[in-house]
């Protein structure tokens, strides 16, 4: 039985974050994520992939961001269960929770926090012609390793941050990339939609409003994508990669089974707090749903920021969290 004040469902950036804050507070965490490694979403799907808006850093490269984490977490020293997903929750007499994970693992906690950004998920593929026959043969759903597509073509399909930003990135890597787009604006930041336009118009990339992708072709591997635009015209671009990029499918898993309030495999929380609708169980970062939820690292990192505060009354029954502030050399510190 591994003892802990807080035991964190996922292990990506908020997660993370969370054991920081817990720290701040003198709360001890262990986390537990099915994943083999650290990072979540960032270290699995897109570790090079460059993130815009981290305070402090005008791109940051995702793994980076979670080395830089670990960095910032070591003085805590939590504790780690990787590879192993949870798969119940067992409330004690006290209003503690035995987290029991498929391969035996039990964890006693005081607080059970799920920052399991969008819980088990697989790509939306979009559906057009001979899309199976290539799958890891020149059609990719993530990007693993940028390097892969230096000095080739490439086709990148969506509208979203991500289509947005690995056009940005691999503009200076690929020979040619070409972004294609069903509509004539993006759902992404208006910067990064800003940049884009100016990639393409100073030629650096094709970019292709208002066409849909309706087949792929080749011998064994991908060599063509073929599409329509809004007139019905079919064009057809030689390619040695198409990387549709149109979103994650949620899945909460056995999440799903523990009583929670949930809306669209999303666990809603009290904005105070971040708290469900199950005492002592808080959801953070991308798996939780609200009036006005943002889906973003910086949005989780808040969260997760109140939540240790609202946590420290169930670790801590007997104390009331406060500072002692003091005047040294003129300046305020506790």
């Amino acid at each position: 039985m591994i003892t802990t004040d807080i035991c964190i469902i996922g292990a990506g950036p908020v997660g993370l974050f969370a054991v920081f804050e817990a720290g701040l507070l003198k709360m001890r965490c262990h986390l537990i994520d099915a994943l083999p490694q650290v990072g979540g979403q960032l270290a699995e799907i897109y570790p090079h992939k460059p993130i815009y808006d981290i305070p402090g850093y005008p791109a940051i490269n995702a793994q980076e961001l979670i080395d830089k984490q670990m960095e910032q977490i070591a003085p805590f020293h939590p504790g780690f269960t990787l590879g192993e997903r949870v798969e119940t929750l067992e409330k004690q007499h006290d209003g503690s929770y035995i987290i029991k994970g498929n391969e035996g693992t039990n964890i006693h906690a005081q607080v059970v926090v799920i920052a399991g950004g969008l819980g088990s998920f697989e790509p939306r593929k979009p559906e057009i012609e001979g899309l199976a026959d290539f799958e890891g043969k020149g059609i990719y759903y993530m990007i693993k390793n940028p390097e892969q597509f230096r000095d080739r073509k490439v086709v990148i399909a969506g509208g979203g941050d991500s289509a947005l930003d690995w056009t940005i990135f691999l503009s200076e890597i690929a020979e040619k990339v070409t972004l294609v787009h069903r509509s004539e604006s993006f759902r992404g930041a208006p910067d990064s939609a800003e940049k884009v336009f100016n990639l393409a118009n100073s030629g650096k990339i094709n970019l292709l409003l208002s066409h849909n992708l309706i087949r792929v072709e080749g011998r064994g591997h991908l060599t063509k994508v073929a599409m329509i635009n809004k007139q019905k015209e079919e064009i057809s671009l030689e390619t040695d990669a198409l990387i549709p990029l149109f979103g994650l499918s949620p899945k909460l898993g056995p999440i799903a089974q523990w009583g929670l309030a949930i809306d669209k495999s999303a666990i809603e929380v009290n904005t105070t707090d971040y708290s469900t609708s199950i005492e002592r169980i808080y959801a953070i970062g991308d798996i939780n749903t609200y009036p006005g939820k943002l889906k973003l690292i910086l949005c989780g990192y808040h969260e997760a920021a109140l939540m240790a505060q609202s946590a420290f009354k169930y670790v801590y029954p007997d104390q009331k969290l406060s500072f002692k502030y003091t005047t040294v050399n003129g300046i305020q510190a506790f």
